[in-house]
């Protein structure tokens, strides 16, 4: 007989949840009492509840159990996509130029959202992805040499610092923005687009524990559509 797996425990419990053998804001069995009726370890329990707790469909709260929260958090999932796949996802021919690679100091407000000290050296990399011969995103992007060993050898003009990143580094979470500029001259030449269109950006920034990652500004060329799933 098979393992009982914790995507197994996690299913029985969605089910319980959906079918309201479980009701809202009623509290479910101990994880001991769930691993002797399931016939699996107390861990494996553990792992499928904590699972459904980051998705929202419970809430685990130390010393007061677990239950069905009365109003489910639904939560949005966003990937850290590689621009390269998702141009050639969409059935098109990626083009990538780097435009600029050096060291500086952020402006303070990047600083500020990767918490280091007034004065701290980054690397600075600006490039240009393109889909079937169009700009499809600028990305402007500070990265932190210290979370990064090895960017200093790899080759930005062949590979992009986005898909080094998502290759070679490993984040643990982050913060993300959306918004809206109106394109200056510069960005406007480099997207094709008329001074004054309205883009949308996306600012990201990514740690890996305490360790700040890096700070990216992608700014789409008109028109670009975002997908992601609930």
């Amino acid at each position: 007989m098979a393992a009982v797996s914790w995507q197994m425990v996690k299913a029985e419990a969605l089910r319980r949840i959906s079918d309201r053998e479980w009701l809202p804001g009623q509290l479910i069995p101990h994880e001991a009492d769930l691993a002797a009726e399931l016939g699996c370890a107390r861990t494996t329990v553990n792992r499928a509840l904590r699972d459904l707790a980051t998705s929202g469909l419970l809430e685990r709260r130390r010393k007061a159990g677990t239950r069905v929260p009365l109003n489910p958090i639904r939560k949005a999932t966003f990937e850290i996509p590689i621009i390269r796949q998702d141009i050639e996802n969409r059935g098109l021919a990626y083009g990538y130029a780097l435009l600029l690679q050096d060291d500086g100091t952020p402006e303070a407000d990047i600083l500020n959202s990767l918490r280091l000290p007034t004065g701290s050296h980054l690397i600075h990399v600006t490039a240009l992805h393109s889909a079937a011969g169009a700009p499809f995103c600028l990305e402007d992007r500070w990265i932190n040499p210290a979370a990064a060993p090895g960017l200093e050898t790899a080759d930005l003009g062949k590979i992009s610092a986005n898909e080094w990143l998502v290759q070679n580094t490993a984040f643990s979470g982050g913060d993300i923005s959306f918004g809206a500029v109106n394109a200056d001259d510069a960005t406007a030449l480099r997207l094709a687009c008329a001074a004054g269109t309205a883009l949308l950006t996306i600012r990201r920034v990514t740690w890996a524990g305490a360790v700040p990652i890096t700070s990216v500004t992608l700014t789409y060329a008109p028109g670009h559509r975002m997908v992601t799933t609930i």
